[in-house]
């Protein structure tokens, strides 16, 4: 009778070690959330909010590729983030801590339920809560509107498949499908859970050689692969039917290397260890990682001793590390084949957010290989050898915290050092001083200001996502929308910093005239072919149209195929209009009887602020 309430009043006592686990995911968040809100929206953000400001909430918008991957689940939360929220960050950080903490809570349940109890699980826990792989996850709110859920699936899938393999009950296998749907629902990263699943089933719940092993784990569950193969199966015929560029698959075994090395041995292995310590900043988007040399290969060297120590100790350390080897193949597998042979394929291995997905895998793998499973019942291989002139039964004990310890700090100050230099990299955004000017300005400006479209400045959006890198795109989500005309007589433009400035045309002019006092000369019912300095190649121009009309007069300009009416004003006037086109004259057609004008100034070029 006394067991009874000793054993209600042990369930009555707190759990120190989910305490402090709370405790851990609580900082993290708050400390990401801070991070994130010294940052603002990049490039890809500023696409995609101008595309759902000018979209319906319909199939073809959630169905449509966006970066070529289907992500309706993410076009759908974006589709909403912009309509209540615009270019405010809050609920942008809001949205990030949310999932943050989704996931930091779902890979502690995880652990606990995969790993030996104790303390030690705070230590797999803490490795993925202070990554600095996941630092863009948490930061970037386009990065984690996609990648937070294909975490979160892939960490509840795991959990529901040990469950299943541990009962055997069905139930869990359908919450397995449920969460793959879910992942796919965001990014087509998430089809590689379905091999995850296999592989940790072969790894660490079988038993035997190699060969054993993997007939084992088809044969008692071949449900499972069955149900997933399917699965995966409709997505990719789903995923083949979208509209989309061309992959970019690996256009050499060299480059498949290169990626292979940056991606394992300069942003794995020393993030593993609290690296990379040194970013290189590339404008408004997240840093890339860039250790230091001999950092790097510190920790190289101290993995390799992790891997030989853990080894040594337990069996189930050699299919955890095998394990996480095996899904970095997996990674660099999918990369290979969509990625790597585009434009900006030789810095993709140097990307922390195509890792994200492997920290969970990661804190798992070393959780197993420290700590042990839960139900394995393995015993340790070996005890280590006394050191001499050290009393036998403290050397290894005492040695082994020590040198446990110290690594940990290491770890520690090398994670909060990186993510310090994460944060100062985050910080400089040229986005949101050039909007804030651009907001100030259009504040202030008189009500019958008009602009003629042009693109951003490259820091803000790169020249290589036009049309989307037009002013007129990217105002969208602002509060206050400059007023963009097709032909005006005064126009005006924002320069780098966002500030309004008269319009002036960079290009090509006209040659001279012949014609005394005039230059050229169009008369009515006749069309000037007006020849142009230099041949244009076909482009989305400006034209300057300077010129001195008898009277008020419609006309018809005309560059290669491209055409435009004008409309012309008695006396010495000037006009801007858009005419993409091509070719080696202008020529203009007046409509209006008995109407002549002279022009000296016609420019073909790109819009700029007048200095």
């Amino acid at each position: 009778m006394l067991d009874k309430p000793r054993a209600f009043a042990r369930r009555l006592r707190p759990d120190q070690v989910a305490a402090v686990a709370v405790a851990l995911i609580v900082v993290s968040v708050a400390w990401r959330a801070g991070l994130a809100a010294r940052g603002w929206f990049s490039q890809d953000e500023f696409v995609l909010a101008a595309q759902a400001l000018d979209a319906r909430l319909d199939a073809d918008f959630l169905l449509q590729t966006f970066n070529n991957h289907p992500a309706p689940g993410g076009l759908l939360a974006a589709w909403l983030m912009v309509r209540l929220a615009g270019f405010a960050s809050w609920p942008w950080v809001l949205m990030l801590a949310v999932g943050q903490a989704a996931v930091g809570i779902a890979v502690y349940r995880l652990l606990r339920d995969l790993l030996r109890p104790g303390w030690g699980l705070l230590v797999p826990l803490a490795l993925f809560l202070f990554s600095p792989l996941t630092l863009e996850v948490s930061s970037l709110w386009l990065v984690g509107l996609l990648l937070l859920p294909v975490q979160l699936a892939l960490v509840l899938a795991v959990r529901a498949q040990v469950r299943y393999l541990r009962t055997g009950r069905r139930g869990h296998l359908a919450i397995v499908a449920l969460w793959l749907l879910f992942g796919l629902l965001f990014d087509p990263k998430a089809l590689l859970t379905a091999p995850l699943l296999f592989l940790l089933t072969v790894f660490l719940f079988t038993d035997g050689t190699p060969w054993r092993r993997l007939v084992t784990a088809v044969r008692q569950h071949w449900p499972a692969w069955l149900l997933l193969t399917v699965l995966s199966g409709a997505y990719l015929a789903f995923y083949l039917t979208r509209p989309a560029r061309a992959l970019d698959p690996v256009n050499s075994s060299g480059a498949a290397f290169t990626f292979l090395g940056d991606l394992v041995g300069v942003t794995v292995v020393p993030a593993l260890l609290g690296g990379p310590w040194r970013w290189t900043h590339v404008g408004d988007g997240p840093p890339l990682v860039d250790p230091y040399p001999v950092a790097m290969w510190l920790s190289w060297l101290v993995l390799a001793t992790l891997v030989v120590v853990t080894v040594r100790r337990r069996r189930s350390a050699v299919w955890a590390w095998l394990l996480l080897a095996c899904y970095l193949g997996l990674v660099t597998a999918f990369f290979a084949v969509t990625s790597l042979g585009g434009v900006l394929g030789p810095m993709v291995g140097t990307v922390p957010r195509f890792v994200a997905d492997a920290v969970p895998v990661a804190a798992v793998c070393v959780g197993v290989a420290l700590f042990g499973l839960r139900d394995a019942g393995e015993q340790d291989w070996y005890a280590p050898r006394p050191l001499p002139g050290i009393p036998r039964g403290r050397d290894s004990i005492a040695v082994g915290r020590v040198a446990t310890i110290a690594v940990l700090v290491a770890v520690g100050l090398g994670a909060a050092w990186s993510t310090v230099q994460f944060g100062e990299n985050w910080s400089t955004k040229h986005g949101r001083e050039y909007l804030a000017t651009a907001q100030a300005e259009l504040a202030a400006a008189p009500a019958d200001t008009v602009f003629l479209d042009a693109v951003v400045p490259d820091r803000v959006v790169a020249g290589y996502l036009w049309p989307d890198n037009l002013q007129s795109h990217f105002f969208r989500p602002a509060e206050h929308r400059p007023k963009f005309v097709e032909v005006a007589e005064l126009p005006v433009t924002f320069d780098a910093e966002g500030r309004i400035r008269p319009v002036q045309i960079e290009g090509v002019k006209v040659r001279p005239g012949a014609v005394p006092d005039c230059g050229h000369l169009v008369e009515s019912g006749r069309t000037a072919r007006i020849p142009l300095e230099a041949p244009v190649e076909e482009w989305q121009y400006v034209v300057e149209f300077g010129y001195l009309s008898s009277g008020d007069a419609t006309a018809t300009v005309r560059l290669g195929e491209a055409t435009r009416e004008i409309t012309l004003r008695s006396g010495l006037n000037q006009l801007y209009f858009p005419l993409p086109g091509a070719g080696e004259a202008v020529e203009v057609t007046i409509s209006t009887p008995d109407i002549a004008l002279c022009t000296r100034s016609i420019t073909v070029g790109r819009v700029v602020p007048a200095s």
